[in-house]
């Protein structure tokens, strides 16, 4: 039972300090005088961290002690499989009856997501494909698009020559070989799956090991997979092999190019690629691999299962490029989730990267998207089957405003989809925007239309308190679609916010219901969170500097700045705790600090 909080006595020799070792884990890392008040003491109630109050008071482990202990394991094992002729021939990674560090007690897992003991196969090896020099740059077509000419230097300043202080991804080198990790690197993934957008029956992944070469994933997904989980262990040893890994995994894409039954692994690691580029601020090589995943997915049609109709005219002359049908529902399911995978990558990072969506979606017959909405794998599994009707899926939800009939377009990950759509909408509809649209009156109409279904939107969401209750996958997610959610309020009124008192507002409000979301995150779920959130504080921050500006230039006395100078420290809080993992972040915060620094 914790204490209840009580005024500290007062006397004539002042507070009574605190016994040594009885601090709070916040306030002993930035050294900050603690009154050691449970279940949260004075300094972390008035910075709102209330949830990140922990002691280290003897009665139990924190759960960053548990993350430690994880990687110092995992550590111990690498060494062992380095020099294998100083320690035992095997050993049990994982205790099955322990705690998972990647789980909280409240939190239950299929048997596919418990880590058990790992035994390897001589059959599994990293690359049971032939490896050749094929030019990945053959994935991309040439794209003709055409856009607004609006001017977004000042409102998302992001430029490649700035953020190449920020990448910490250097050049290929192969002058390093790994040992056998392949088990190790895929269970300390698997958790983070959903992180990087890749969603995958986790049971038949990690069986596929120990099957035949030619019936594995193919390696350039696998080389993703350990490539991913090395990034997610900076600063561990395990991550010395990231570079390893990156170079396996481009040097893959050529041979996955030539079997039509890969090429659902191809686009996985394409995604993968792209979002490990993103993270890191190297936003060429991150916007070239989303712009191939788009391309090969809807080469192989994947934005149109489940449609039975034909184009008219002269498609059986010409030369297709169709996937082997499906074996079961899962497999389906797996292609759905990779389509989806990658409208989420393309929709949401074209944003950030001020260009084009690279898929289409219109009402020709060959650019429609009519693929179903995603559902989880466990559902494919169980039979539980959207098959889709060939109508408009995207479209169909404008066009319905949310009114579906389908109960799989309400699923976590479908409403991660939804708010992917409503993010780019908003940005492309605001981007459009020019002096001569009033004019005609049609902007208006599409403005207070998408206004009205992005609102609508967030109404349909489960509400934010409830959310800390969710299951950790799913909390997750939800902070994710909440965050897109107002973030997409916020780019629809952004040409207008300076000189509209309303859209000023609007913008504002949407960006302190940003950082309301940004307060469900505990210390443990920065491990599991999608980097696409950053963006999405940077937007909610610019609103803020924005209007610390107007408030500090206000005429003839400058007006209180305390609220937002406030609700900016916190976002920074939150940036450079991210940012620490991927460090797109890191540019992002460095442009609030200098705001509050009044630079």
């Amino acid at each position: 039972m914790a204490e209840e909080r009580k005024p500290p006595t007062s006397s004539t020799s002042g507070p009574t300090p605190l016994q040594r070792g009885k601090a709070c884990l916040r306030c002993r890392k930035r050294k900050m005088r603690c009154d050691g008040m449970k279940p949260a003491c004075a300094q972390c109630v008035r910075a709102k961290k209330a949830d990140a109050c922990e002691y280290d008071d003897g009665k139990g482990k924190t759960r960053t002690q548990l993350m430690r202990e994880h990687i110092a394991r995992l550590e111990m094992r690498v060494r062992e499989l380095e020099n294998p002729e100083q320690s035992a021939p095997s050993m049990t990674l994982f205790d099955p009856h322990a705690l998972s560090p990647y789980y909280s007690e409240s939190s239950s897992s299929s048997s596919y997501d418990s880590p058990g003991k790992l035994s390897y196969s001589a059959s599994a090896s990293p690359t049971p494909f032939p490896i050749n020099d094929q030019d990945t740059r053959s994935i991309v077509s040439t794209l003709t698009v055409t856009t607004p000419e609006v001017d977004h230097a000042g409102w998302d300043p992001l430029n490649f020559t700035d953020l190449a202080s920020v990448s910490s991804v250097g050049s290929f080198s192969n002058n390093i070989d790994a040992p056998p990790l392949d088990h190790i690197l895929l269970e300390i993934f698997i958790p983070h799956r959903h992180q990087c957008g890749l969603d995958i029956h986790v049971g038949r992944l990690r069986d596929s090991l120990n099957l035949p070469p030619s019936e594995q994933r193919h390696p350039v997904l696998m080389n993703a997979i350990y490539l991913w989980a090395c990034y997610l262990s900076r600063p561990g040893s395990l991550s010395q092999y990231e570079q390893l890994y990156l170079s396996r995994t481009t040097a893959s894409l050529g041979d996955a190019m030539q079997y039509a039954s890969k090429a659902v692994d191809l686009i996985q690691a394409c995604c993968m690629l792209s979002v490990y580029y993103l993270s890191n601020g190297r936003l060429l090589e991150g916007s070239y691999f989303s712009a191939a995943a788009s391309t090969v997915a809807v080469q192989c049609r994947l934005h149109q299962i489940g449609s039975t109709a034909q184009v008219a005219g002269f498609g059986s002359w010409d030369a297709s490029f169709d996937l082997p049908p499906p074996k079961d529902n899962v497999e389906r399911g797996e292609r759905i989730a990779t389509f989806w995978q990658v409208y989420n990558l393309d929709r949401c990072w074209s944003v950030v990267l001020r260009r084009p969506a690279t898929l289409p979606d219109s009402d020709h017959p060959l650019a429609s998207i009519t693929t179903p909405w995603p559902q989880r794998i466990e559902d494919y599994e169980n039979e539980d089957l959207d098959v889709g009707g060939g109508s408009p899926t995207i479209r169909g939800f404008f066009v319905q405003q949310g009114q579906s009939a389908s109960l799989s377009g309400f699923s976590t990950v479908a409403l991660r989809v939804k708010a992917s759509a409503l993010f780019e909408g908003a940005n492309r509809l605001s981007s459009s925007w020019n002096p001569r649209s009033l004019a005609s009156g049609s902007f208006s109409e599409n403005f207070s239309a998408f206004e009205h279904s992005i609102m609508r939107f967030i109404t349909t969401l489960l509400p934010l308190h409830q959310v800390g209750g969710a299951i950790p996958e799913d909390k997750y997610a939800l902070i994710v679609i909440h965050s897109l959610a107002h973030a997409s309020m916020i780019r629809l009124h952004a040409p207008f916010m300076r000189d509209d008192g309303v859209s000023r507002e609007k913008s504002l409000r949407a960006a302190r219901s940003l950082i309301h979301v940004t307060k469900l995150i505990t210390a443990a779920d920065f491990e599991f969170l999608d980097p696409v959130i950053g963006p999405c504080w940077a937007t909610a921050a610019k609103v803020l500097e924005t209007e610390l500006e107007r408030l500090q230039s206000s005429w003839p006395d400058p007006l209180n700045t305390m609220e937002v100078r406030s609700d900016l420290q916190g976002l920074l809080f939150v940036m450079t705790k991210l940012g620490a993992k991927f460090p797109l972040l890191a540019y992002h915060s460095a442009k609030v600090q200098s705001c509050l620094d009044g630079e």
